[in-house]
């Protein structure tokens, strides 16, 4: 009773036709609407962008998407506009099951400041809330699924491993930018090498 299922960015914006469609994000929805219903406790994340969001390459005039700034010491990938508060694409995936969520955690909502990991802003200080509500829960182990592997699914891994969880990614429940290219296998082979245990749902 001490593990929680850790959902990452089910979003529109992050599926085929979004604004930042990640290749096949929509594939990982059947395996996890199946596996969520074991947990007692499943936390969900959503990226909730204001408009003008610093992570938006329109809010860099002359800069363009993909294009890397540092911003007040913090690294920052400019990507298209997506996830925009109460957006269509900043909802979950109309075919995901939100049935089983105990919590639905917002990031990425300061205007100048993104949030890759479920745990920490951008500028790895500070926190989301969320160590300090699976902490209460006694949650000792993660179940980590989601969009996308190489960005906001690894920064939370990483974040989770030292912050003393045991972690399990579920690799046919990710999918990944991968950008650059090449991105997606050495993060896979660096959440690993950090304590993370590659299983497949279907391991559970």
């Amino acid at each position: 009773m001490n593990r929680a299922l850790l959902i990452v960015d089910l979003q529109q914006d992050f599926c085929p036709g979004g604004a930042l469609a990640v290749p096949e994000g929509d594939k990982i929805v059947a395996p996890i609407n199946r596996i969520a219903p074991g947990f007692k406790t499943v936390v969900a994340t959503r990226d909730w962008h204001p408009a003008a969001h610093i992570s938006f390459a329109s809010a860099h005039p002359g800069k363009e998407i993909q294009e890397s700034l540092t911003i007040e010491g913090v690294e920052q990938v400019l990507w298209p506009d997506h996830c925009v508060q109460g957006s269509a694409g900043a909802a979950f995936h109309p075919d995901f099951n939100p049935a089983p969520l105990n919590l639905i955690l917002h990031k990425g909502s300061s205007p100048k400041l993104d949030s890759y990991s479920a745990f920490f802003e951008n500028d790895h200080r500070t926190p989301t809330g969320l160590d300090g509500y699976l902490k209460g829960l006694e949650i000792e182990e993660l179940f980590v699924c989601g969009l996308a592997t190489d960005y906001c699914v690894y920064y939370s891994v990483i974040d989770a491993l030292a912050l003393g969880y045991r972690v399990n990614l579920l690799t046919d429940c990710i999918r990944g930018v991968d950008f650059p290219e090449g991105n997606v296998a050495e993060r896979l082979k660096e959440m690993e090498s950090k304590g993370a245990a590659l299983i497949n749902s279907s391991d559970l």
